[in-house]
């Protein structure tokens, strides 16, 4: 038998690739960070969050407010203006009002907002004691707040805020008396403040020769406090205080506990440590210091800064390195003070160097600083001319 032939092989049929389908076709996403998921959960909250959340906190509202009450009639009663925000405030929310109002002067309207809030029965904004803190603290402010006399027996039940409030008044008011008697019974109590609020009543006190015996004993009250949490702000304050007493060490000690801490000085606490170094004689320190200051990135020189650093350099005797830091002065904007001239003049003076004498007295009259006619006279007699006179 014959045998059949094979059948040729089937062409190879290409079948065409399946279209790609979306879900296939996209790169798997990867994982959104849990920040990002908090920020976007965070946006939409705030955005679905009620008008009364956006409102109760806001300081624009808050002072608009004040502005309104101060706009209203003399006659016309707070309520008129808090009524259209009541179902909207939350306990604390009307004490940047109050604040606000202390700053336009105008206390009874303070208040009246205090009065108006305690009155308030559907959305409860009393007792709160930042309401009543500031209350406190813009009647004492104007000498209207007529509890002088039951200071005693206000502090033990006072909160920590209501009594640093009342303090902060006073000081603001110019009763220093009446501020010290407040922190004697917070400390008899055994109420510990903050210590900002004695380096406000000393600020206040070292103002007058008067008070520097109030300035001394609150240094020596602060030096005596276990634990001391001071800003740098209030740290630099004390140092200020410290260098009108002649308290020099207390303030190289300040600064070493303030390094030590973690803090970074400014060009502010700087100055007045090279100040505090200047005055007690101690002129290569604060050089040393002011070197430190120069090359530190994040501190800009400024007036006072220049100020301190041409005194520095006329007490060394070195008037080249005081016209140099004139020089800088003057290259970053600044305008040099008429005692920044008359050191500087009378250091060359008393060199005998009358030429740099009348070239600094020409381009003080140019730049229309008047000079102390003390020194004025003095040059005279040594036969420089000068048109001050």
């Amino acid at each position: 038998m014959r045998q059949k032939p094979p059948k040729p092989p089937n062409p190879v049929r290409h079948r065409p690739l399946p279209l790609p389908l979306p879900h296939k076709t996209r790169l798997p996403n990867a994982p959104a960070p849990k920040q990002h998921i908090r920020l976007a959960a965070r946006a939409a909250l705030s955005s679905r969050s009620s008008f009364s959340d956006q409102v109760y906190k806001n300081p624009e509202v808050l002072i608009g407010i004040a502005r309104d009450i101060a706009a209203l009639p003399p006659e016309s009663d707070v309520s008129i203006v808090l009524d259209r925000w009541a179902r909207f405030l939350r306990k604390g929310s009307l004490s940047m009002t109050i604040r606000e109002l202390g700053h336009m002067g105008l206390p009874e309207r303070a208040l009246q907002t205090l009065c108006w809030a305690q009155r308030q029965t559907v959305v409860p904004l009393f007792p709160d004691d930042r309401i009543l803190a500031s209350t406190i603290e813009v009647l004492a402010c104007f000498d209207q707040l007529k509890m002088e006399d039951a200071l005693d027996q206000c502090v033990p039940s006072a909160s920590r805020a209501v009594l640093e409030a009342m303090v902060i008044g006073f000081i603001r008011a110019g009763k220093v008396d009446l501020a010290r008697k407040l922190l004697e019974f917070a400390k008899i109590n055994k109420r510990t403040l903050n210590p900002s609020v004695h380096v406000k009543l000393m600020l206040e006190a070292i103002r007058s020769p008067e008070g520097y015996g109030l300035a001394a004993a609150l240094l020596d009250e602060l030096g005596e406090r276990p634990e001391l949490h001071l800003r740098q702000q209030d740290c630099t304050a004390v140092m200020k205080v410290c260098v009108k007493l002649r308290r020099y060490a207390a303030v190289e000690s300040l600064f070493s506990w303030f390094r030590e801490s973690g803090g970074s000085p400014t060009v502010v606490m700087y100055t007045t440590v090279i100040h505090s170094r200047h005055r007690d004689g101690r002129h290569r320190e604060a050089l040393a210091l002011a070197w430190e200051m120069e090359q530190n990135a994040g501190c800009l020189l400024d007036l006072p800064a220049y100020r301190v650093l041409v005194k520095l350099c006329v007490a060394l005797r070195d008037p080249e390195r005081g016209l140099r830091y004139l020089a800088r002065m003057k290259e970053a904007g600044f305008v040099p003070t008429g005692d920044m001239y008359g050191d500087l003049i009378g250091a060359y003076a008393a060199e005998g160097r009358m030429v740099r004498c009348r070239k600094l007295i020409r381009e003080a009259e140019l730049a229309g600083v008047m000079l102390e006619r003390r020194l004025l006279y003095r040059l005279s007699d040594m036969g420089v001319e000068h048109s001050q006179l």
